[in-house]
């Protein structure tokens, strides 16, 4: 059975939303720019042995309607690659490079470009959030309750002991408190974390991490854009506790503790290990495996767990395997919710930083963190890397990865 190697990374900055490096760039262009950049970098490749853009997209309405992934590959000058769009909320992409990994392994192809992209200015354009008939009526009641817990700061119930419906539709933050209110985290415990994301991401961006990671984007109007917006180096713990809960009075997540709202596109090539080597590239890791999983939607955050203890068992490894852990940052308490259910080391997680810092385009952020996670195992010299994401509706979603250069 062929292996699924990832040869190539590439990621655009990361803008902040509606009033960033992005904010009127269009989503297509976003992922154009960081597919190209991703091929690029495999020069004997040829484009037309693509067999598939498999192209993660959290909210694909609007601008990013109409199978944006067989947009991008006319876009490109592919008139012969197909393009799929997926969406898994927050591991989209993540999602893509699994996809692409199913293929290879099952023999159905030796070429994907696994991308994702997200571009949440749109949706000021397109308000694709409140379409007519997006949301179920059977989820009102349960979407009531948890709007009268937001307003009152009502003593929430674990839904997993509870018979009512979930709110499927519920806000995200809404569910970073409901975890806050599960593992009793404290306000200060997140703030901590928060701050050691935006310590680390600064450190990482002085030693020039990011720098090697990012493919500058030329907007439309000729500006260059070569950093990421979101970062705050200058954050201290005081700065973060004079902030107001965002979400529930009383309640413990504020906008300093959770990731911002942003616009980017990375772009992964994956192959199976035998091209690679007729075609004389050296991989960059192997793909292991993947795992998804499911909890109630009002405690999202908690998804990682079933996902990596899913993954681990498949594979037979512990979580003292991996030199470095990946988990995406949605909010500080779920991560570290996560962090202590499953007995990680907090020193090998996200030791660039991470979304608090850099921000989270939901369908960018999957292959942005396998792209983090393969560039951090070489900068370090380790071998095995674990990326984790909790998903929107309740899912969680795990990759394991071996550095092979």
């Amino acid at each position: 059975m062929p292996e699924a190697v990832i040869v190539a990374t590439a990621r655009t900055p990361i803008g902040r939303a509606f009033k960033g490096s992005f904010a009127t760039e269009r989503p297509e262009d976003l992922a154009v720019a960081a597919i190209q950049a991703a091929v690029a970098a495999v020069p004997p490749l040829d484009p037309r042995e693509v067999e598939d853009i498999i192209l993660g997209c959290g909210v694909p309405g609007g601008l990013q309607g109409s199978n944006l992934a067989r947009v991008i590959a006319v876009q490109l000058g592919w008139d012969t690659v197909p393009g799929l769009t997926v969406s898994r909320f927050c591991a989209s992409s993540l999602q893509s490079i699994r996809s692409a990994a199913h293929a290879i392994r099952s023999g159905e192809g030796d070429v994907f470009i696994a991308a994702g992209v997200e571009s949440i200015s749109s949706f000021a354009l397109t308000d694709v959030d409140n379409l007519p008939g997006s949301r179920s009526p059977r989820f009102e009641e349960a979407a009531a309750r948890s709007r009268h817990r937001a307003e009152t700061a009502e003593p929430w119930t674990d839904p997993r002991l509870d018979w009512q419906l979930p709110d499927v539709y519920i806000q995200m933050g809404q569910t970073a408190e409901n975890v806050a209110s599960l593992s009793g985290i404290s306000r200060h415990d997140q703030d901590q974390f928060a701050l050691r994301s935006q310590t680390l991401a600064a450190a990482a961006d002085a030693r020039g991490f990011w720098a090697e990671e990012v493919t500058p984007y030329r907007r439309a109007d000729g500006k260059v854009i070569s950093a990421d917006d979101s970062p705050r180096p200058g954050t201290t713990l005081d700065g973060l506790g004079a902030l107001q809960p965002a979400f529930r009075p009383g309640g413990t997540v504020t906008a300093g503790n959770s990731c911002p709202l942003n616009d980017g596109a990375a772009a992964l090539v994956i192959m199976s290990d035998r091209r690679a080597q007729q075609l004389g590239i050296q991989p960059l890791a192997r793909i292991l495996g993947t795992s998804v999983s499911a909890t109630s939607p009002e405690i999202m955050g908690t998804g990682p767990v079933s996902a990596i203890r899913t993954l681990l068992q498949r594979l037979g490894m512990s979580v003292a395997d991996f030199d470095e852990v990946e988990i995406n940052e949605a909010f500080a308490v779920q991560v570290l919710s996560n962090v202590r259910d499953l007995g990680i080391d907090p020193g090998r997680v996200n030791v660039n930083g991470g979304s608090l810092a850099l921000g989270h385009p939901y369908g960018m952020t999957g292959a942005r963190i396998a792209t983090t996670l393969v560039h951090s195992l070489r900068v370090h010299d380790r071998q095995f890397g674990l990326e984790a994401m909790c998903v929107a509706g309740g899912q969680g979603m795990a990759l394991a990865l071996e550095r092979l250069r």
